[in-house]
């Protein structure tokens, strides 16, 4: 059995609770086992400097671990580790709107991950697209954009080799001792957006690429689910 006694393509318990600021256009705290991670959406006038004039949007974001997200305490600042899930982040979300429906805004998603157990990054993208959906409505709502700029629905997991055994959804434990690694990225349709993958102990076959994409999307859709009950 695995660590927390989960089935091979099985997800760890997670919840999505929505509105969980009320600053923020829209947010959600994601619970996904033992990580949780906040995730803001905001939105601000005037599009990025290379778009200026376009008529185009933008959206980008940020990904932070609070120092006390982890057992040893986090120095705060961006490293590269960060810097890497932000651009993944964005990249992604990128995928859920369409930037001229916008009109010249941008979209600022932040990911805050106030407790790491492994997938912080697959969590911060689920949370996030529930954040900006909610955002949406509220910005179309009070007339700050005129367009719904809504495209795909967006998810991410996490899935890897561990011992010779595919496994959907890592925590740490297994995570830190993965013979493979894998994020995948996937809207409604049934699209890859990404698909981050590393043999970190050895190389994997195609036969076990293939099972590792089937346990990831059959989670994904269970993510979708969960997405649609927490906005509504």
């Amino acid at each position: 059995m695995r660590t927390d006694n989960r089935n091979d393509c099985e997800l760890r318990e997670i919840s999505i609770l929505p509105d969980y600021t009320k600053t923020a256009g829209g947010s959600a705290l994601i619970s996904w086992g033992n990580t949780r991670v906040l995730c803001t959406a905001l939105l601000e006038s005037g599009t990025m400097p290379f778009l200026k004039n376009t008529g185009k949007g933008w959206l980008t974001a940020e990904y932070a671990m609070l120092p006390s997200s982890t057992g040893a305490r986090k120095k705060r600042g961006t490293d590269g580790r960060a810097t890497e899930i932000q651009r993944l982040i964005g990249r992604s979300l990128r995928e859920s709107v369409d930037l001229i429906r916008l009109g010249e805004n941008v979209i600022y998603v932040d990911c805050d991950v106030l407790q790491a157990d492994g997938g912080t990054r697959t969590a911060s993208i689920t949370g996030a697209y529930v954040a900006v959906r909610l955002g949406i409505r509220k910005w179309l709502q009070e007339g700050r954009i005129q367009e719904d700029p809504f495209l795909h629905q967006i998810a991410a997991v996490s899935a890897g080799i561990v011992d010779d055994r595919v496994l959907l959804d890592l925590c740490y434990q297994e995570d830190s001792r993965a013979q493979v690694d894998m994020n995948i990225v996937m809207n409604e349709q049934g699209d890859y957006i990404e698909l981050q993958g590393t043999g970190e102990g050895r190389g994997f076959s195609r036969t076990e690429l293939d099972t590792i994409l089937e346990y990831g999307k059959t989670g994904i859709l269970t993510l979708f689910a969960l997405q649609n009950a927490a906005i509504g």
